[in-house]
């Protein structure tokens, strides 16, 4: 999930240098941490949180076949 949420990011902010992605286990789920440039944290959230949404959906679609959820955070 740690790639799939970096390529997504890279491919929407400014500097993508900046781009930051760890992932975490815990007991019931999987957390993914995002952490971009303060300039680019618009671009990752978007109007009204429709790209972080669309982010949550697409990394949820993705980890159907895992037994854990997958929690993306936006730092």
């Amino acid at each position: 999930m740690k790639e799939l949420v970096e390529v997504i990011a890279k491919a929407l902010v400014d500097h993508p240098d900046q781009v930051t992605v760890t992932e975490t286990e815990r007991e019931d789920a999987v957390v993914v941490s995002l952490s971009v440039a303060p300039a680019d944290m618009g671009k990752v959230i978007g109007k009204s949180g429709k790209i972080a949404r669309a982010i949550r959906s697409v990394v949820k679609a993705a980890s159907v076949d895992m037994e854990k959820k997958v929690v993306v955070e936006i730092e």
